[in-house]
């Protein structure tokens, strides 16, 4: 019995681009989408989501179990979210309590998680499209780790709190990191070993 070849990729999602390779939303053509970055094997798909306004690590497959174990919520998911203000202890206390966010009409309240605001800001790729700059007031970096995927969930946490995110990063997926990759740079893998 042959087992079935999978493809697996590792990407650095850039900003403004669609965790997705068909655009089936009203505005087609000024949407730009995963296959426009790399020749993709056949069938892939993206193992959860970044927002188009957010960037980092994107895994990839033709796999669709290795899909399903990964996005089934055991797997640790950590971003760097770079934030309006300067954030407080008591703001990352409550981030790491959870916070009553919306979700799908809904509050709902988000599960204890790992976060601490960093020390100096990452070495992320220069952004796509420019933030802002000090003139407009000061940021902030924290680390939040998941295991749970809400739609927007990092961001709907930070405003929470009263500090709103300005520029989103996934920097981690189990024992996957973004290393030293570009943005829109692609590493193919032979298994997702998270």
């Amino acid at each position: 019995m042959n087992k079935q070849q999978h493809s697996h990729y590792l990407l650095y999602k850039p900003y403004g681009y669609l965790s997705q390779f068909v655009n089936n939303g009203p505005k087609k053509n000024s949407k730009r989408l995963l296959g426009e970055l790399y020749d993709f094997a056949e069938g892939t798909m993206a193992i959860g989501r970044l927002d188009e306004d957010s960037e980092g690590l994107l895994l990839l497959t033709t796999d669709g179990k290795v899909s399903y174990d990964i996005c089934s919520g055991a797997i640790e998911k950590e971003y760097y979210a770079q934030v309006d203000g300067k954030i407080t202890l008591a703001a990352i206390e409550q981030l790491q309590q959870g916070v009553e966010i919306g979700n799908s009409g809904k509050k709902y309240k988000t599960k204890p998680c790992h976060a601490f605001h960093l020390a100096e800001d990452p070495n992320l790729p220069e952004r796509a499209k420019k933030i802002r700059d000090s003139r407009h007031g000061p940021t902030s970096w924290v680390s939040i780790t998941l295991t749970e995927g809400k739609f927007r969930q990092v961001k709907k946490m930070t405003a929470a709190v009263g500090f709103p995110t300005l520029r989103l990063a996934r920097v981690r997926i189990g024992n996957l990191r973004i290393q030293d990759m570009q943005a829109g740079e692609v590493i193919p893998s032979e298994t997702l070993l998270v």
